[in-house]
């Protein structure tokens, strides 16, 4: 979404080296952080862009007990209803059908799945376990292994949301984090095998703007994520009871998953020693896209997403780089960056 002064790191007092262009940046920051009226307006005359719509899939699994059953089942039309709100294809499995296993429609909505724009969104909800080696969803009939999964995804070249609200799911990492892919699960091991209430804020808070933290109008994965969390966090504080859920965040690669304790708000501010931070491309998912965002076309939201990551990584850089070389390179990419509104604008 539309950067700001402090989500990218500029916010701060300076002399002006001789040879930079602070004036420059700092008037292109303005322009991204506040457009114009006339801007505003023009892209609220803009029809809405409907291409690239995500496509979500629920997946519900084995309930065990019938007051399970009525959780998941909230859980479930908490999901169904956000993904109503935002426009997104909407998709649940459930129970086998037609002679088909749940396991079964599972790999066969992913394999028809595989190319595409616009991103795939998996969300499992019910049980897990892990034996020590391997992690499974339950499901009625067959169940699902992380190594399942990994085999499914491996051809899919579109960006891949997965969460696993489940107990035992903080395997499911690092089976499946990977480049484009944001794994969230509901705890930071195998070994966490309670019932894990972490997907019930989720669902609620994934379509709305209470948990939208940065206040650009629209609630990211991140920002569902880390107040999620929060609240899982308090429950626990409240009940005075010792917490048997931890979640995590995967969206760099690196198959490790971050703690929201890790953030400062939506920036990270620690990272594992040979890795790039987690939740900047998480932070660029919505499931409920605010009013201007979904006027700017999918083609140029993408481009415009590469080079937040851009920025993201060159504020990591920060401290390696000449601060006159710093600011120049920012000032190249927040140039293009305000040339993609332009585009929208026009478009």
């Amino acid at each position: 979404m539309i950067l700001g002064l402090q989500k990218i790191g500029v916010c701060h007092n300076r002399s002006g080296a001789p040879g930079s262009s602070i004036f420059s940046i700092y008037a292109t920051v303005k322009v991204l952080l506040k457009p114009p009226f006339f801007l505003i307006l023009a892209f609220l005359l803009l029809p809405v862009n409907i291409s690239a719509v995500p496509e979500v899939l629920l997946v519900l699994g084995a309930p065990g007990t019938e007051g399970y059953e009525k959780k998941f089942s909230s859980w479930a039309s908490s999901w169904k209803s956000a993904c109503a709100k935002g426009g997104a294809l909407y998709s649940e499995i459930s129970l086998p059908k037609e002679n088909k296993s749940s396991r079964d429609q599972l790999e066969e909505w992913i394999f028809t799945r595989v190319s595409g724009e616009s991103a795939l969104w998996i969300i499992l909800v019910g049980h897990g376990t892990f034996d020590g080696r391997n992690a499974r969803f339950n499901l009625r009939g067959p169940d699902v292994s992380a190594s399942d999964f990994a085999g499914w995804i491996k051809p899919v070249n579109r960006p891949l949301i997965l969460v696993n609200t489940a107990s035992s799911s903080a395997p499911f990492i690092s089976a499946l984090s990977g480049e484009d892919r944001v794994i969230v699960t509901a705890t930071r091991s195998g070994s966490e095998q309670n019932f894990a209430r972490f997907g019930e804020f989720l669902s609620l808070n994934i379509g709305s703007h209470e948990a939208d933290l940065d206040k650009d109008g629209q609630t990211s994965v991140l920002e569902a994520f880390l107040v999620s969390a929060r609240q899982v966090a308090d429950f626990y504080k409240t009940e005075g009871r010792l917490a048997t859920e931890h979640p995590l965040l995967d969206d760099n690669g690196d198959r490790l998953g971050t703690p929201p304790d890790w953030f400062r708000g939506i920036r990270p501010v620690k990272r594992a020693s040979d890795g790039s931070p987690d939740g900047y491309r998480a932070h660029q998912f919505h499931l409920v896209l605010g009013e201007l965002e979904k006027r700017i076309p999918a083609k140029l939201r993408q481009q415009r997403d590469t080079l937040e990551l851009e920025i993201y990584r060159l504020r990591d850089r920060k401290k390696e780089l000449p601060e006159n070389k710093y600011y120049i390179e920012l000032e190249e990419i927040l140039r293009k960056i305000s040339q993609i509104y332009e585009q929208a604008d026009s478009s």
